[in-house]
């Protein structure tokens, strides 16, 4: 690939893009760019030859696909920002909470190709869910946007106007996921394990669930009945978790945090 990349807001999603394009091979360190306020903390990334600065600007300048990668609250003010830079041979892609293609394209007053992403963590390792918008549904630069975070994991083109729920499903579901992750360990702990030897098992089993589910595409019920025996351990286990709330816990969870991005859009509009 030899267009170059400029991550704005190089925060923790910011700083997980870039190690995963960089781990994937897809670019070199030199075709990358990153800003923030802080450079101390993303100094590392300049050991590794990746240019860094606290001029958005330059960074816009100096790339030809831009990752706007900011806080919600910070939005308007970076865009106002570099939008001036923003000219139509660059690609813009927003993976802000909350900020709709409609308002990001508010802002620019060029015509460009506009997408938004919502990878989560998992991008550092190339394991992301990663949704994706487009401000026109024709662009011919999707197979490009897509080839790239088809490198980082999956990938899934999606309605904008779903785009706040895939946020909650994929970007927050990875702490959901490993809040699950975190209490089966304790649990491991209170019956024998050590905590290190708990984890391993616990994060492998859950790796294990999830690659049976998208290697057979079978539904989750169908690999639970595998392992529900009559009269059985597990059937017994799951029973008390659903005693004590697990899915409507994990439902409820969802949808609290569905309704907070919500309100974050009322709040900009």
């Amino acid at each position: 690939m030899k267009q170059k990349i400029a991550i704005i807001g190089a925060g923790n999603l910011g700083q997980a893009i870039a190690s995963g394009l960089m781990n994937s091979g897809l670019i070199q360190p030199k075709q990358l760019t990153l800003s923030r306020r802080h450079l101390s903390k993303i100094k590392n990334f300049e050991d590794k030859g990746v240019f860094i600065t606290q001029n958005n600007i330059e960074a816009v300048q100096n790339s030809d696909i831009i990752i706007l990668s900011v806080k919600p609250y910070k939005f308007e003010e970076v865009i106002q920002q570099i939008s001036p830079y923003l000219n139509p041979d660059k690609i813009l892609v927003s993976v802000v909470t909350g900020i709709d293609l409609k308002n990001i394209i508010n802002h620019i007053p060029q015509k460009l190709s506009v997408f938004r992403a919502m990878p989560n963590t998992a991008i550092a390792i190339g394991e992301s869910m990663t949704c994706i918008s487009s401000a026109q549904p024709d662009d011919p630069n999707i197979l490009l946007i897509t080839k790239i975070f088809d490198q980082l994991g999956k990938t899934a083109l999606i309605d904008d106007e779903l785009m706040d729920a895939a946020t909650v499903l994929a970007a927050s579901g990875i702490a959901y996921a490993l809040r699950y992750i975190r209490a089966s360990m304790q649990a491991g702990v209170e019956i024998g394990f050590q905590a290190d030897l708990a984890q391993l098992i616990a994060a492998q089993t859950v790796k294990g669930a999830s690659d049976l589910i998208l290697k057979s595409n079978h539904h989750p019920e169908k690999e639970i009945d595998k392992v529900t025996t009559p009269l059985g351990i597990t059937i017994t286990g799951l029973n008390q978790m659903e005693f004590n709330g697990f899915s409507s816990s994990v439902i409820k969870g969802v949808l609290e945090s569905y309704n907070k991005i919500l309100n974050i859009k009322d709040d900009k509009e």
